[in-house]
């Protein structure tokens, strides 16, 4: 939603994986300039501007005539507004959208780029036709299908590429040396070297003023015009490297921890660096439960337990920012008033908005209210939380999440698989939830039998006032109780239901 937002998902993804190199893909268009100077402020490692010409053969028509600009326009915006504001020199560009020749990565270079994507002129080689129905599935070269007979038509071979970028090397080679160049480096951003003469010449293009696109910006020689230097992450010093220092032992004999660390909202992705290096050691499957337990007081900064994993528990006395979860694929995750709190915890916000973004798995228990965007596209995660501001469950894909209070307006707007569990004493869920792909529904014997496991659970994890009460008068409150069920979401469960009780009776 802004340059601060990317910046977040840029360090996010710079702790999850300190070795990854992290791109961001912008469309050539006017004032693209000024977007990859703040994606640059961002601490991408590259950006990337795309050409107009290229994209998807599943692209609609009007996307494919009217988004975006040449490449070579964008390209030219993005190294001036780089290099006049002095941040050329910790980032690389890329730049694809219809190239095809040597000399139109000879251009590119002059033009600023150090990289250079291509993909359909190599689709074409491989067979590629050009049918635009690749979202189909009956692609007749066998290139974007599944369809098995389809797929015995495809022709390419490795070596039709291989040959491909051999001339495509070969051609940028000679053009360099014709110019004076020995390496790529050397004319990265040397855009006075484009000739325009014999363009502008042509009857077509006579008139045509390409100054604006061919300018060098003018600034000292001490500031760079390619990427020279690496971009300061600011990961050398967070709270997860001590995390996984404290860890080891865990992780060499795979027998339980606990780690209890002060917290505070500068501290910002912690859990994220920890469960990347268990990732890479140990797999998908991570460690098992309750290997690691780590107990903080204080505020959690922005995306506390992104990307969560199988044996790692976090747990937060105080409060936490926005994207808690973000993308947490296991583990547990709890949050609740510090003991020493005189707020009521069902009446006040604790966490922040767009908690378990992607979220695929693990279980997140918030004793208290959360922001906007509770659980959006969540796809296996399970929640329970105290009440949400607007938006709750949005584009949601899987997962079980347990509302105990309000609920904001546009609840489950594109819903389309998991359940929720609105707990509606204020019977306001049927005015502000979104009818267009969900149904609500009362509960019935497997739903009470996964609602009080998930009750008893925030009751232990958070010794939550609402989920004692609730469970005190148990019989009573089940029928305030309202699910919430996608439509085709249903219709599938059923149908699968069906199918299973037939092959049961054989």
């Amino acid at each position: 939603y802004s340059i601060e937002d990317l910046a977040q998902l840029i360090f996010d993804l710079k702790n999850v994986n300190p070795a990854a190199r992290v791109s961001v893909k912008l469309v050539a268009e006017v004032g693209v300039g000024t977007v990859a100077a703040g994606v640059a402020k961002g601490h991408a490692d590259m950006i990337l501007i795309s050409g107009g010409d290229g994209g998807t053969g599943a692209s609609p028509l009007s996307s494919i005539k009217h988004a975006g600009i040449p490449w070579e326009l964008g390209l030219a915006e993005t190294q001036q507004t780089l290099v006049l504001n002095d941040l050329r020199g910790r980032v690389r560009l890329q730049t694809d959208g219809q190239l095809r020749t040597g000399r139109d990565v000879v251009i590119a270079a002059l033009l600023g780029a150090e990289e250079f994507g291509f993909a359909t002129a190599p689709l074409v080689v491989e067979g590629c036709v050009m049918m635009r129905k690749c979202h189909l599935g009956t692609c007749p070269t066998g290139v974007a299908t599944q369809d098995l007979a389809l797929r015995k038509q495809f022709t390419g071979q490795p070596q039709h590429l291989i040959n491909f970028f051999y001339f495509i090397a070969n051609e940028v080679r000679e053009i360099m040396a014709e110019m004076g160049f020995r390496r790529m480096d050397e004319m990265i951003g040397r855009v006075e070297l484009v000739r325009t003469a014999q363009a502008v010449e042509h009857w077509k293009a006579r008139g045509l003023d390409f100054s604006a696109i061919l300018r060098k910006p003018d600034v000292p020689a001490n500031i760079a015009t390619r990427c020279i230097q690496p971009q300061d992450h600011g990961i050398d010093n967070v709270l997860d490297l001590k995390l996984v220092d404290l860890a080891e032992r865990a992780f060499h004999n795979r027998k339980p921890i606990e780690i209890r660390l002060p917290i505070q909202n500068t501290d910002r992705t912690v859990g994220a660096m920890l469960g990347g290096v268990i990732s890479k050691r140990f797999g998908a499957e991570g460690l098992p439960a309750e290997t690691i337990s780590c107990h903080f007081e204080g505020v959690a900064g922005q995306s506390f337990g992104a990307f969560n994993v199988h044996g790692v528990s976090l747990h937060l006395h105080g409060a936490a920012n926005d994207y808690v979860g973000k993308g947490m694929s296991g583990g547990r995750i709890v949050i609740r008033p510090h003991p020493r709190s005189a707020l009521v915890a069902e009446d006040n916000i604790i966490v922040g908005n767009t908690l378990l973004y992607g979220a695929t798995g693990g279980a997140a228990y918030f004793r208290g209210m959360a922001g906007e965007r509770f659980a959006v596209r969540n796809s296996g995660a399970t929640a329970v939380v105290e009440g949400v501001g607007d938006h709750g469950c949005e584009y949601m894909t899987g997962g079980v999440v347990v509302v105990l209070g309000r609920t904001g307006r546009n609840f489950a707007a594109g819903m389309s698989g998991g359940v929720a569990y609105v707990y509606d004493i204020h019977e306001t869920l049927t005015a502000l939830h979104n009818p267009a792909m969900v149904t609500l529904l009362a509960v019935d014997g497997e739903d009470e039998k996964v609602l009080r496991d998930l009750l008893e659970k925030h009751l232990k994890y958070t010794e939550s006032a609402v989920a004692a009460r609730i469970l005190a008068d148990w019989e009573a409150a089940m029928p305030r109780f309202v699910k919430v069920m996608p439509l085709e979401y249903q219709r599938v469960l059923t149908e699968m239901k069906a199918a299973r009780e037939h092959n049961a009776h054989g």
